[in-house]
Protein backbone atom coordinates (compact mmCIF):
# COMPACT_ATOMS: atom_id res chain seq x y z
CA UNK A 1 0.00 0.00 0.00
CA UNK A 2 1.73 2.95 -0.89
CA UNK A 3 1.42 6.06 1.74
CA UNK A 4 4.01 8.42 0.27
CA UNK A 5 4.69 9.22 -3.08
CA UNK A 6 7.46 10.86 -4.97
CA UNK A 7 6.93 12.59 -8.56
CA UNK A 8 10.33 13.00 -10.23
CA UNK A 9 8.80 15.44 -12.63
CA UNK A 10 7.85 19.18 -12.62
CA UNK A 11 5.18 21.21 -14.37
CA UNK A 12 1.73 19.73 -15.47
CA UNK A 13 2.75 16.01 -15.08
CA UNK A 14 3.29 16.80 -11.33
CA UNK A 15 0.39 18.65 -10.69
CA UNK A 16 -1.99 15.95 -12.31
CA UNK A 17 -0.06 12.82 -10.04
CA UNK A 18 -0.83 14.97 -7.29
CA UNK A 19 -4.47 16.03 -7.82
CA UNK A 20 -5.32 11.70 -7.87
CA UNK A 21 -3.05 11.12 -4.96
CA UNK A 22 -5.11 14.18 -3.47
CA UNK A 23 -8.33 11.95 -4.18
CA UNK A 24 -6.81 8.54 -3.09
CA UNK A 25 -5.47 10.32 0.75
CA UNK A 26 -1.89 10.10 -0.23
CA UNK A 27 0.61 12.19 0.97
CA UNK A 28 2.65 13.96 -2.29
CA UNK A 29 6.64 15.37 -2.16
CA UNK A 30 8.38 17.04 -5.18
CA UNK A 31 11.63 17.91 -6.03
CA UNK A 32 12.41 21.24 -7.40
CA UNK A 33 15.31 22.68 -9.00
CA UNK A 34 16.15 26.35 -7.79
CA UNK A 35 14.24 27.82 -11.08
CA UNK A 36 11.05 25.54 -9.98
CA UNK A 37 11.12 27.00 -6.54
CA UNK A 38 7.97 29.34 -6.50
CA UNK A 39 5.95 26.69 -9.42
CA UNK A 40 2.70 26.16 -8.56
CA UNK A 41 3.55 22.46 -8.46
CA UNK A 42 5.87 22.56 -5.65
CA UNK A 43 2.89 24.70 -3.38
CA UNK A 44 0.37 21.65 -4.20
CA UNK A 45 2.70 19.23 -3.03
CA UNK A 46 2.61 18.40 1.19
CA UNK A 47 6.57 18.25 1.32
CA UNK A 48 9.01 19.87 -1.12
CA UNK A 49 13.25 19.16 -1.40
CA UNK A 50 15.20 21.22 -3.30
CA UNK A 51 17.15 20.16 -5.67
CA UNK A 52 20.41 22.40 -6.33
CA UNK A 53 21.16 23.75 -9.79
CA UNK A 54 18.74 24.71 -12.55
CA UNK A 55 19.68 22.57 -15.57
CA UNK A 56 17.68 19.27 -16.06
CA UNK A 57 21.26 17.53 -16.07
CA UNK A 58 22.40 18.90 -12.70
CA UNK A 59 18.88 18.44 -10.98
CA UNK A 60 15.54 16.19 -12.73
CA UNK A 61 18.19 13.99 -14.68
CA UNK A 62 20.00 13.08 -10.86
CA UNK A 63 19.12 10.04 -9.86
CA UNK A 64 21.11 9.84 -6.58
CA UNK A 65 19.55 13.04 -5.84
CA UNK A 66 15.88 11.78 -6.08
CA UNK A 67 16.62 9.08 -4.54
CA UNK A 68 18.58 10.70 -1.41
CA UNK A 69 15.19 13.13 -1.63
CA UNK A 70 13.54 10.11 -1.02
CA UNK A 71 14.85 8.60 1.29
CA UNK A 72 15.23 11.59 3.31
CA UNK A 73 11.21 12.71 3.33
CA UNK A 74 9.92 9.09 3.76
CA UNK A 75 8.25 8.22 0.61
CA UNK A 76 7.57 4.64 -0.48
CA UNK A 77 7.16 4.93 -4.19
CA UNK A 78 8.27 6.85 -6.83
CA UNK A 79 6.42 8.17 -10.33
CA UNK A 80 8.11 9.32 -12.93
CA UNK A 81 5.49 11.03 -14.68
CA UNK A 82 6.93 11.38 -18.62
CA UNK A 83 9.93 13.15 -20.10
CA UNK A 84 13.70 13.45 -17.97
CA UNK A 85 14.03 9.59 -16.09
CA UNK A 86 10.45 8.36 -17.53
CA UNK A 87 11.74 6.02 -19.82
CA UNK A 88 15.72 5.46 -18.08
CA UNK A 89 15.69 1.30 -17.02
CA UNK A 90 18.42 2.08 -14.56
CA UNK A 91 16.70 4.55 -13.21
CA UNK A 92 13.55 1.75 -12.31
CA UNK A 93 16.00 -0.78 -11.54
CA UNK A 94 17.37 1.64 -8.70
CA UNK A 95 14.35 2.51 -7.34
CA UNK A 96 13.61 -1.00 -6.84
CA UNK A 97 17.08 -1.81 -5.47
CA UNK A 98 16.30 0.98 -2.83
CA UNK A 99 13.18 -0.82 -1.84
CA UNK A 100 10.88 1.69 -2.92
CA UNK A 101 7.46 0.99 -5.44
CA UNK A 102 8.16 2.22 -8.95
CA UNK A 103 4.95 2.99 -10.93
CA UNK A 104 6.01 2.15 -14.09
CA UNK A 105 6.45 -0.69 -16.49
CA UNK A 106 9.63 -3.02 -15.37
CA UNK A 107 13.24 -2.23 -16.36
CA UNK A 108 13.26 -5.21 -18.44
CA UNK A 109 10.77 -3.59 -21.02
CA UNK A 110 11.67 -0.34 -20.84
CA UNK A 111 15.71 -1.62 -21.90
CA UNK A 112 13.50 -3.98 -24.31
CA UNK A 113 11.80 -0.68 -26.20
CA UNK A 114 14.11 2.10 -25.25
CA UNK A 115 16.45 0.32 -28.14
CA UNK A 116 14.29 0.66 -31.36
CA UNK A 117 16.45 -1.52 -33.41
CA UNK A 118 16.02 -4.00 -30.98
CA UNK A 119 12.32 -3.47 -30.56
CA UNK A 120 11.25 -3.77 -33.84
CA UNK A 121 13.16 -7.20 -34.45
CA UNK A 122 11.29 -8.82 -31.10
CA UNK A 123 8.01 -7.46 -32.03
CA UNK A 124 8.20 -8.28 -35.66
CA UNK A 125 8.54 -12.25 -34.27
CA UNK A 126 5.31 -11.48 -31.87
CA UNK A 127 3.45 -10.42 -35.42
CA UNK A 128 3.46 -7.27 -35.54
CA UNK A 129 3.90 -5.50 -38.96
CA UNK A 130 6.68 -3.34 -39.76
CA UNK A 131 8.01 -0.94 -42.17
CA UNK A 132 11.71 -2.26 -44.27
CA UNK A 133 14.45 -1.26 -42.16
CA UNK A 134 18.11 -1.02 -43.13
CA UNK A 135 21.07 -0.23 -41.17
CA UNK A 136 23.76 0.12 -44.25
CA UNK A 137 23.21 2.94 -45.95
CA UNK A 138 24.63 1.18 -49.38
CA UNK A 139 21.67 -1.18 -48.78
CA UNK A 140 18.88 1.13 -49.43
CA UNK A 141 17.18 0.84 -52.65
CA UNK A 142 13.89 2.76 -52.24
CA UNK A 143 13.32 6.21 -51.58
CA UNK A 144 12.20 7.99 -50.13
CA UNK A 145 13.64 7.15 -46.46
CA UNK A 146 13.42 8.44 -42.95
CA UNK A 147 16.76 8.52 -40.92
CA UNK A 148 15.84 8.16 -36.99
CA UNK A 149 17.82 8.22 -34.38
CA UNK A 150 17.81 4.42 -33.09
CA UNK A 151 18.14 5.41 -28.69
CA UNK A 152 15.80 8.63 -28.89
CA UNK A 153 12.51 10.36 -29.77
CA UNK A 154 10.81 13.30 -30.09
CA UNK A 155 12.00 14.35 -33.51
CA UNK A 156 15.47 14.12 -32.63
CA UNK A 157 17.84 12.73 -35.16
CA UNK A 158 15.32 12.83 -38.36
CA UNK A 159 15.78 13.48 -41.41
CA UNK A 160 13.51 12.76 -44.46
CA UNK A 161 15.46 11.76 -47.44
CA UNK A 162 14.20 11.66 -50.85
CA UNK A 163 17.35 10.53 -53.20
CA UNK A 164 19.93 8.87 -52.79
CA UNK A 165 22.53 11.91 -53.04
CA UNK A 166 21.74 13.17 -50.06
CA UNK A 167 21.35 9.89 -47.51
CA UNK A 168 25.01 9.55 -47.12
CA UNK A 169 24.85 13.89 -45.87
CA UNK A 170 21.89 12.96 -43.66
CA UNK A 171 22.72 9.85 -41.73
CA UNK A 172 25.86 11.65 -40.73
CA UNK A 173 24.02 14.99 -39.60
CA UNK A 174 21.80 12.28 -38.04
CA UNK A 175 24.34 10.50 -36.11
CA UNK A 176 25.85 14.08 -35.02
CA UNK A 177 22.65 14.98 -33.47
CA UNK A 178 22.00 11.66 -31.68
CA UNK A 179 25.21 10.85 -30.15
CA UNK A 180 24.55 14.79 -28.59
CA UNK A 181 20.89 14.03 -27.69
CA UNK A 182 21.78 10.66 -26.63
CA UNK A 183 24.89 9.88 -26.15
CA UNK A 184 24.08 6.72 -28.99
CA UNK A 185 25.25 7.32 -32.43
CA UNK A 186 23.12 4.81 -33.83
CA UNK A 187 20.71 5.61 -36.26
CA UNK A 188 18.75 3.27 -38.55
CA UNK A 189 16.53 3.81 -42.22
CA UNK A 190 13.34 3.12 -43.07
CA UNK A 191 10.83 3.68 -45.64
CA UNK A 192 9.36 6.84 -45.30
CA UNK A 193 5.27 7.00 -46.07
CA UNK A 194 3.93 10.31 -47.25
CA UNK A 195 0.68 11.27 -46.33
CA UNK A 196 0.62 8.91 -43.22
CA UNK A 197 -1.30 9.25 -40.08
CA UNK A 198 -0.05 8.81 -36.89
CA UNK A 199 -2.25 6.63 -34.78
CA UNK A 200 -1.30 4.90 -31.33
CA UNK A 201 -3.37 2.70 -29.00
CA UNK A 202 -2.99 3.15 -25.31
CA UNK A 203 -2.64 -0.25 -23.23
CA UNK A 204 -2.13 -1.20 -19.91
CA UNK A 205 -1.18 -4.34 -18.45
CA UNK A 206 -0.90 -5.46 -14.70
CA UNK A 207 1.05 -8.15 -12.89
CA UNK A 208 -1.23 -10.94 -13.65
CA UNK A 209 -0.81 -10.73 -17.41
CA UNK A 210 -3.64 -8.90 -18.46
CA UNK A 211 -2.88 -6.28 -21.36
CA UNK A 212 -5.57 -4.48 -22.98
CA UNK A 213 -6.52 -1.33 -25.29
CA UNK A 214 -8.29 1.51 -23.83
CA UNK A 215 -8.86 2.78 -27.55
CA UNK A 216 -6.69 4.56 -30.22
CA UNK A 217 -6.22 8.49 -30.76
CA UNK A 218 -4.90 10.09 -33.85
CA UNK A 219 -2.15 12.39 -33.19
CA UNK A 220 -1.16 13.24 -36.70
CA UNK A 221 -1.14 17.10 -36.88
CA UNK A 222 2.84 17.93 -35.52
CA UNK A 223 5.16 20.71 -35.80
CA UNK A 224 8.99 19.58 -35.96
CA UNK A 225 7.30 15.84 -35.25
CA UNK A 226 6.19 17.14 -32.02
CA UNK A 227 2.38 16.50 -31.82
CA UNK A 228 0.16 19.74 -30.88
CA UNK A 229 -3.11 18.12 -31.46
CA UNK A 230 -4.79 15.19 -30.47
CA UNK A 231 -7.95 13.40 -30.39
CA UNK A 232 -9.68 10.18 -29.31
CA UNK A 233 -10.96 8.68 -30.69
CA UNK A 234 -9.27 8.35 -33.87
CA UNK A 235 -11.85 8.50 -36.57
CA UNK A 236 -10.90 4.90 -38.07
CA UNK A 237 -12.40 2.08 -40.29
CA UNK A 238 -13.65 -0.52 -37.72
CA UNK A 239 -11.45 -2.69 -38.96
CA UNK A 240 -8.41 -0.71 -39.11
CA UNK A 241 -9.09 0.19 -35.14
CA UNK A 242 -9.41 -3.60 -34.95
CA UNK A 243 -5.95 -4.40 -36.19
CA UNK A 244 -4.36 -1.76 -33.88
CA UNK A 245 -5.77 -2.72 -31.21
CA UNK A 246 -4.72 -6.48 -31.83
CA UNK A 247 -1.29 -5.47 -32.49
CA UNK A 248 -0.44 -3.21 -29.55
CA UNK A 249 -1.72 -5.87 -27.36
CA UNK A 250 0.45 -8.48 -28.78
CA UNK A 251 3.47 -5.88 -28.35
CA UNK A 252 1.90 -5.43 -25.14
CA UNK A 253 2.36 -9.29 -24.39
CA UNK A 254 5.41 -9.60 -25.93
CA UNK A 255 7.57 -8.01 -23.65
CA UNK A 256 5.18 -8.78 -20.16
CA UNK A 257 4.11 -5.50 -20.06
CA UNK A 258 2.72 -3.81 -16.84
CA UNK A 259 1.12 -0.28 -16.04
CA UNK A 260 0.40 2.38 -18.67
CA UNK A 261 2.20 2.05 -21.94
CA UNK A 262 1.36 3.49 -25.53
CA UNK A 263 2.07 2.40 -28.95
CA UNK A 264 2.61 3.96 -31.87
CA UNK A 265 2.15 3.40 -35.20
CA UNK A 266 1.93 5.25 -38.86
CA UNK A 267 -1.43 5.01 -40.92
CA UNK A 268 -0.28 4.76 -44.85
CA UNK A 269 -2.80 6.06 -46.91
CA UNK A 270 -3.90 2.31 -48.48
CA UNK A 271 -4.94 1.58 -44.57
CA UNK A 272 -1.65 -0.18 -44.09
CA UNK A 273 -0.35 0.06 -40.39
CA UNK A 274 2.93 -0.17 -39.42
CA UNK A 275 4.94 0.02 -36.01
CA UNK A 276 6.78 2.92 -35.05
CA UNK A 277 7.72 2.59 -31.32
CA UNK A 278 6.70 1.76 -28.22
CA UNK A 279 6.45 4.90 -25.34
CA UNK A 280 6.94 2.77 -21.77
CA UNK A 281 5.25 5.38 -19.56
CA UNK A 282 1.84 8.01 -19.20
CA UNK A 283 1.78 9.57 -22.56
CA UNK A 284 1.07 13.87 -22.34
CA UNK A 285 -2.24 12.76 -24.38
CA UNK A 286 -4.03 10.84 -21.91
CA UNK A 287 -6.63 13.28 -21.01
CA UNK A 288 -8.41 12.39 -23.97
CA UNK A 289 -8.35 8.68 -23.32
CA UNK A 290 -9.83 9.67 -19.83
CA UNK A 291 -12.55 11.32 -21.20
CA UNK A 292 -13.36 9.09 -23.70
CA UNK A 293 -13.60 6.18 -21.64
CA UNK A 294 -14.30 7.84 -17.78
CA UNK A 295 -11.20 6.31 -16.76
CA UNK A 296 -8.20 7.67 -14.32
CA UNK A 297 -4.76 6.31 -15.27
CA UNK A 298 -2.49 7.73 -12.53
CA UNK A 299 -5.15 6.08 -10.65
CA UNK A 300 -4.94 2.63 -12.26
CA UNK A 301 -0.99 3.35 -12.33
CA UNK A 302 -1.34 3.66 -9.31
CA UNK A 303 -3.17 0.26 -8.28
CA UNK A 304 -1.03 -1.83 -10.80
CA UNK A 305 2.23 -0.64 -8.49
CA UNK A 306 0.43 -2.11 -5.55
CA UNK A 307 -0.08 -5.49 -7.22
CA UNK A 308 -4.19 -4.65 -8.00
CA UNK A 309 -5.63 -6.64 -10.74
CA UNK A 310 -7.06 -4.43 -13.86
CA UNK A 311 -10.54 -3.63 -12.95
CA UNK A 312 -11.40 -4.30 -16.93
CA UNK A 313 -10.88 -7.42 -19.14
CA UNK A 314 -11.76 -5.60 -22.47
CA UNK A 315 -11.46 -2.32 -24.51
CA UNK A 316 -14.41 -0.20 -22.62
CA UNK A 317 -16.44 1.51 -25.33
CA UNK A 318 -16.09 5.39 -25.94
CA UNK A 319 -18.60 7.91 -24.99
CA UNK A 320 -18.37 11.17 -27.20
CA UNK A 321 -15.51 12.21 -28.39
CA UNK A 322 -12.04 14.50 -26.69
CA UNK A 323 -9.57 17.13 -28.24
CA UNK A 324 -6.36 18.48 -26.80
CA UNK A 325 -3.91 21.03 -27.91
CA UNK A 326 -0.75 21.69 -26.40
CA UNK A 327 -0.87 25.07 -25.43
CA UNK A 328 3.25 26.33 -25.87
CA UNK A 329 5.07 29.34 -24.94
CA UNK A 330 6.13 29.91 -28.67
CA UNK A 331 7.12 33.18 -30.37
CA UNK A 332 5.03 32.56 -34.29
CA UNK A 333 6.92 35.73 -35.28
CA UNK A 334 10.39 33.64 -35.08
CA UNK A 335 9.70 30.43 -36.95
CA UNK A 336 7.92 29.56 -33.04
CA UNK A 337 11.43 29.74 -31.11
CA UNK A 338 10.39 28.98 -27.69
CA UNK A 339 9.68 32.02 -25.72
CA UNK A 340 10.57 33.10 -21.90
CA UNK A 341 9.56 35.71 -19.47
CA UNK A 342 6.65 36.31 -16.96
CA UNK A 343 3.26 35.38 -17.56
CA UNK A 344 1.28 38.07 -15.93
CA UNK A 345 -1.99 36.56 -16.78
CA UNK A 346 -3.20 32.99 -17.82
CA UNK A 347 -7.09 32.45 -17.79
CA UNK A 348 -9.07 30.38 -19.79
CA UNK A 349 -12.63 31.41 -19.01
CA UNK A 350 -15.19 28.51 -19.20
CA UNK A 351 -13.11 26.04 -18.02
CA UNK A 352 -15.00 23.24 -16.23
CA UNK A 353 -12.39 20.88 -14.49
CA UNK A 354 -8.80 20.81 -14.30
CA UNK A 355 -6.96 17.47 -13.68
CA UNK A 356 -9.81 15.81 -13.25
CA UNK A 357 -13.09 13.98 -14.95
CA UNK A 358 -15.83 16.22 -16.81
CA UNK A 359 -19.52 14.51 -15.88
CA UNK A 360 -21.15 16.81 -18.50
CA UNK A 361 -19.41 18.19 -22.15
CA UNK A 362 -16.85 20.88 -21.34
CA UNK A 363 -13.53 22.27 -21.56
CA UNK A 364 -10.55 20.64 -19.17
CA UNK A 365 -7.41 22.42 -18.55
CA UNK A 366 -4.23 20.55 -17.45
CA UNK A 367 -1.76 23.58 -16.51
CA UNK A 368 1.48 23.85 -15.30
CA UNK A 369 1.59 27.48 -14.77
CA UNK A 370 -0.63 30.28 -13.39
CA UNK A 371 -0.89 33.93 -12.83
CA UNK A 372 2.87 34.95 -12.15
CA UNK A 373 4.46 31.77 -13.77
CA UNK A 374 7.83 32.65 -14.56
CA UNK A 375 8.75 31.17 -17.87
CA UNK A 376 12.81 29.98 -17.86
CA UNK A 377 14.81 28.44 -20.71
CA UNK A 378 15.78 25.62 -18.94
CA UNK A 379 12.77 23.58 -19.83
CA UNK A 380 9.66 21.98 -22.25
CA UNK A 381 8.17 25.06 -23.50
CA UNK A 382 4.64 23.96 -22.78
CA UNK A 383 2.52 25.67 -20.77
CA UNK A 384 -0.81 23.38 -20.60
CA UNK A 385 -2.97 20.94 -22.31
CA UNK A 386 -6.78 22.41 -23.21
CA UNK A 387 -9.28 19.44 -23.45
CA UNK A 388 -12.84 19.61 -25.01
CA UNK A 389 -15.05 16.39 -24.78
CA UNK A 390 -17.70 17.05 -26.19
CA UNK A 391 -20.89 13.95 -28.08
CA UNK A 392 -19.41 14.65 -31.52
CA UNK A 393 -16.17 15.95 -33.16
CA UNK A 394 -17.36 18.92 -34.40
CA UNK A 395 -19.02 20.46 -31.54
CA UNK A 396 -15.40 19.33 -29.33
CA UNK A 397 -13.98 21.37 -31.91
CA UNK A 398 -15.98 24.11 -31.67
CA UNK A 399 -16.24 24.70 -28.16
CA UNK A 400 -11.90 23.95 -27.64
CA UNK A 401 -11.10 26.72 -30.59
CA UNK A 402 -14.03 29.09 -28.85
CA UNK A 403 -11.96 28.54 -25.27
CA UNK A 404 -8.85 29.03 -26.92
CA UNK A 405 -9.53 32.52 -28.43
CA UNK A 406 -11.56 33.83 -25.64
CA UNK A 407 -8.20 32.86 -23.36
CA UNK A 408 -6.18 35.83 -21.40
CA UNK A 409 -2.69 35.15 -21.78
CA UNK A 410 -0.20 38.07 -21.38
CA UNK A 411 3.50 38.42 -20.84
CA UNK A 412 4.66 35.63 -23.23
CA UNK A 413 3.55 34.70 -26.81
CA UNK A 414 1.99 30.98 -27.40
CA UNK A 415 0.93 28.87 -30.20
CA UNK A 416 -2.75 29.73 -29.22
CA UNK A 417 -3.28 31.65 -32.75
CA UNK A 418 -1.81 28.72 -34.75
CA UNK A 419 -4.44 25.67 -32.53
CA UNK A 420 -7.14 27.96 -33.52
CA UNK A 421 -6.63 28.13 -37.42
CA UNK A 422 -6.17 24.30 -37.20
CA UNK A 423 -9.19 23.45 -35.23
CA UNK A 424 -11.23 25.92 -37.54
CA UNK A 425 -9.36 24.80 -40.74
CA UNK A 426 -11.89 23.04 -43.07
CA UNK A 427 -9.42 20.30 -43.70
CA UNK A 428 -9.55 19.45 -40.03
CA UNK A 429 -13.62 19.47 -39.91
CA UNK A 430 -12.69 16.52 -42.85
CA UNK A 431 -10.60 14.63 -40.97
CA UNK A 432 -7.84 15.40 -44.44
CA UNK A 433 -4.82 15.64 -41.69
CA UNK A 434 -1.76 13.73 -41.94
CA UNK A 435 1.98 14.49 -40.54
CA UNK A 436 2.62 16.87 -43.14
CA UNK A 437 -0.57 19.14 -42.18
CA UNK A 438 1.55 21.93 -41.19
CA UNK A 439 4.30 21.95 -43.83
CA UNK A 440 2.58 23.73 -46.46
CA UNK A 441 2.31 20.77 -48.58
CA UNK A 442 -0.70 20.44 -51.18
CA UNK A 443 -2.94 17.44 -50.29
CA UNK A 444 -4.24 17.21 -54.07
CA UNK A 445 -3.84 18.99 -56.92
CA UNK A 446 -6.75 20.33 -57.50
CA UNK A 447 -5.99 23.12 -53.98
CA UNK A 448 -2.77 23.81 -55.06
CA UNK A 449 -2.79 27.28 -55.50
CA UNK A 450 0.58 29.86 -55.95
CA UNK A 451 1.48 31.38 -52.85
CA UNK A 452 -0.76 35.05 -52.03
CA UNK A 453 0.76 38.05 -52.09
CA UNK A 454 0.88 39.79 -48.47
CA UNK A 455 -3.08 41.78 -47.64
CA UNK A 456 -0.62 44.44 -46.45
CA UNK A 457 1.52 45.22 -49.49
CA UNK A 458 -0.38 47.73 -50.31
CA UNK A 459 0.33 50.05 -47.13
CA UNK A 460 3.08 52.76 -46.66
CA UNK A 461 6.67 51.39 -45.88
CA UNK A 462 6.37 53.63 -43.24
CA UNK A 463 3.53 51.14 -41.54
CA UNK A 464 5.99 48.18 -42.45
CA UNK A 465 7.43 47.41 -39.01
CA UNK A 466 7.01 44.71 -36.59
CA UNK A 467 4.10 44.10 -34.91
CA UNK A 468 3.94 45.09 -30.83
CA UNK A 469 5.12 42.17 -28.53
CA UNK A 470 2.09 40.11 -27.99
CA UNK A 471 -0.07 40.69 -31.34
CA UNK A 472 -0.69 38.42 -33.85
CA UNK A 473 0.76 38.71 -37.02
CA UNK A 474 -2.05 39.61 -39.71
CA UNK A 475 0.18 38.83 -42.11
CA UNK A 476 -0.39 35.43 -44.77
CA UNK A 477 2.32 32.41 -43.60
CA UNK A 478 4.17 33.02 -46.94
CA UNK A 479 4.81 36.50 -46.22
CA UNK A 480 6.18 35.84 -43.20
CA UNK A 481 9.05 33.73 -44.54
CA UNK A 482 9.68 36.56 -47.04
CA UNK A 483 10.03 38.95 -44.30
CA UNK A 484 6.73 40.77 -44.64
CA UNK A 485 5.51 42.75 -41.75
CA UNK A 486 2.36 43.98 -41.20
CA UNK A 487 1.15 47.41 -39.67
CA UNK A 488 0.94 48.41 -36.14
CA UNK A 489 -2.62 47.92 -34.15
CA UNK A 490 -4.31 51.37 -33.23
CA UNK A 491 -5.62 49.74 -30.00
CA UNK A 492 -1.34 49.41 -29.14
CA UNK A 493 -1.65 49.76 -25.47
CA UNK A 494 -4.61 50.03 -23.08
CA UNK A 495 -6.27 47.60 -20.48
CA UNK A 496 -6.17 44.25 -20.13
CA UNK A 497 -9.14 43.45 -21.13
CA UNK A 498 -8.65 45.73 -24.55
CA UNK A 499 -4.85 43.63 -25.07
CA UNK A 500 -6.92 40.37 -24.71
CA UNK A 501 -9.10 41.98 -27.21
CA UNK A 502 -6.05 42.27 -29.72
CA UNK A 503 -4.63 39.10 -29.13
CA UNK A 504 -7.39 36.96 -30.17
CA UNK A 505 -7.06 35.42 -33.63
CA UNK A 506 -8.29 37.31 -36.65
CA UNK A 507 -11.44 36.52 -38.46
CA UNK A 508 -12.73 37.23 -41.67
CA UNK A 509 -10.37 36.72 -44.74
CA UNK A 510 -7.60 37.69 -42.74
CA UNK A 511 -7.86 34.39 -40.80
CA UNK A 512 -8.35 32.26 -44.13
CA UNK A 513 -5.13 33.46 -45.22
CA UNK A 514 -3.18 32.40 -42.57
CA UNK A 515 -5.27 29.08 -42.06
CA UNK A 516 -2.18 26.51 -42.02
CA UNK A 517 -3.13 25.28 -45.91
CA UNK A 518 -2.28 28.26 -46.97
CA UNK A 519 -2.87 27.15 -50.69
CA UNK A 520 -5.83 29.13 -51.96
CA UNK A 521 -5.93 32.91 -52.02
CA UNK A 522 -8.36 34.58 -50.02
CA UNK A 523 -10.93 37.52 -51.60
CA UNK A 524 -8.71 40.41 -52.57
CA UNK A 525 -8.74 43.01 -49.59
CA UNK A 526 -10.47 46.29 -50.91
CA UNK A 527 -8.49 49.11 -52.49
CA UNK A 528 -6.38 51.52 -50.50
CA UNK A 529 -8.69 54.49 -49.81
CA UNK A 530 -7.39 57.70 -52.00
CA UNK A 531 -6.14 60.69 -50.03
CA UNK A 532 -7.92 63.97 -49.75
CA UNK A 533 -6.73 66.84 -51.58
CA UNK A 534 -5.11 69.39 -49.62
CA UNK A 535 -7.82 72.35 -49.31
CA UNK A 536 -6.92 75.80 -50.64
CA UNK A 537 -6.81 77.73 -47.98
CA UNK A 538 -5.06 75.98 -44.83
CA UNK A 539 -6.49 76.34 -41.75
CA UNK A 540 -4.45 79.09 -39.35
CA UNK A 541 -2.25 76.95 -37.18
CA UNK A 542 -2.78 76.19 -33.43
CA UNK A 543 -0.34 77.92 -31.20
CA UNK A 544 0.63 74.88 -29.63
CA UNK A 545 2.53 74.00 -33.57
CA UNK A 546 3.20 77.74 -34.89
CA UNK A 547 6.45 78.56 -36.16
CA UNK A 548 8.34 81.54 -35.39
CA UNK A 549 9.08 84.22 -37.99
CA UNK A 550 12.19 83.54 -39.33
CA UNK A 551 10.55 80.58 -41.14
CA UNK A 552 12.96 77.65 -39.34
CA UNK A 553 11.32 75.10 -37.27
CA UNK A 554 11.43 75.64 -33.53
CA UNK A 555 12.01 71.87 -32.76
CA UNK A 556 15.49 71.39 -31.64
CA UNK A 557 16.05 68.48 -34.15
CA UNK A 558 18.12 69.68 -36.80
CA UNK A 559 15.29 69.66 -39.08
CA UNK A 560 15.05 73.72 -40.58
CA UNK A 561 18.66 76.03 -39.02
CA UNK A 562 19.50 78.02 -36.36
CA UNK A 563 16.74 78.87 -34.09
CA UNK A 564 15.93 80.54 -30.61
CA UNK A 565 13.77 78.11 -28.97
CA UNK A 566 14.31 74.67 -27.94
CA UNK A 567 10.39 73.51 -28.36
CA UNK A 568 7.15 73.88 -29.56
CA UNK A 569 5.69 75.49 -26.45
CA UNK A 570 3.49 78.68 -25.30
CA UNK A 571 6.18 81.00 -25.39
CA UNK A 572 7.74 80.73 -28.98
CA UNK A 573 4.23 80.78 -30.79
CA UNK A 574 3.60 83.80 -28.24
CA UNK A 575 6.86 85.52 -29.46
CA UNK A 576 6.24 84.76 -32.90
CA UNK A 577 3.01 86.56 -32.82
CA UNK A 578 4.67 89.82 -31.46
CA UNK A 579 7.56 89.57 -33.74
CA UNK A 580 10.20 88.64 -31.89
Amino acid sequence: MIRKLLVANRGEIARRVFATCRALGIETVAVHSDADADAPFVAEADQAVRLPGNAPAETYLRIDLVLDAARRCGADAVHPGYGFLAENAEFATAVADAGLTWVGPPAKAIAAMGDKLAAKALLAEAGVPMLPTWTDPGQVTDFPVLVKASAGGGGRGMRVVRDAAGLTEAVAGARREAAAAFGDDTVFIERYVERGRHVEVQIFGDSLGTVVALGARDCSIQRRHQKIVEEAPGVLAGEVRERLHEAAVAAGRAVDYVGAGTVEFLLAPDGEIHFLEMNTRLQVEHPVTELTTGLDLVRLQLLVAEGGALPLAATPPATGHAIEVRLCAEDPAHGYRPATGTLHRFALPGVAAEFGPLTTPGVRLDSGVVDGSAVSIHYDSMLAKVIAWAPTRAEAARALARALARAELHGVATNRDLLVRVLRSPEFAAVDVDTGFLTGTPRSSSRSCPPPRCPWSHWPPRWRRPPLAGLPLRCWPACRRAGAMCPPSRRSSGSPARTARQSRPATGWTARAASPSGRCPPPTPPAPRPRRAAPARQRRPSRWSRRTRSGSCSMSTGCGGPTAYTGWDRRSSWTARRGR
